[in-house]
């Protein structure tokens, strides 16, 4: 038990045992003044029904006050869940954008490397082909210089030759 609920006991049991103890002088008549009117009452009995009265007032407000918060708890409760389950569909549909923008984005980038990987090959073979007519070109010209040199020597060593020979 909550320690308010065992104060509320304890003073309810002390004032029932005072009540019994004093007995006799809570029931002995007395001349009361109702303002309007005098009346001979034990104002013991009257003192207590008083207190009887405020005690059951208290405990009323009390199960009032505890019934309504109870209600409103419950009634938070199921805004709480509500605003958790939008907030998790809203993470959902992010999540679910994000997955498909993601996939878009990588469906370029496929689409992308793809190109570039075709105009790379293009632009190799135009490369090699180019380098190919470069080098046999380059060939040509080097043996067209070669057979030039050659025709040379050879038309400089004929006239040693003949010379040689007519020695």
């Amino acid at each position: 038990m909550k320690l308010p609920t065992l104060l509320l006991i304890l003073m309810l049991t002390l004032i029932g045992a005072f009540t019994t103890l004093n007995w006799g002088a809570i029931t002995a008549p007395t001349d009361l003044s109702l303002g309007f009117a005098s009346v001979q009452l034990p104002l013991g009995l009257v003192m207590l029904g008083l207190l009887v009265i405020v005690t059951v007032v208290f405990l009323a407000f009390s199960l009032y006050q505890l019934t309504s918060t109870l209600l409103e708890t419950r009634k938070l409760s199921r805004e709480v869940q509500a605003n958790r389950e939008l907030s998790d569909q809203a993470e959902a549909s992010r999540f679910t954008e994000l997955r498909k923008y993601m996939e878009t984005e990588m469906a370029q980038q496929t689409a992308l490397h793809a190109t570039s990987k075709s105009v790379l090959t293009e632009k190799m073979g135009q490369m090699e082909t180019n380098l190919r007519a470069s080098v046999e070109q380059s060939g040509n010209t080097l043996a067209s210089y070669i057979g030039e040199l050659e025709d040379r020597l050879e038309r400089k060593k004929l006239p040693l030759s003949a010379s040689e020979g007519s020695r």
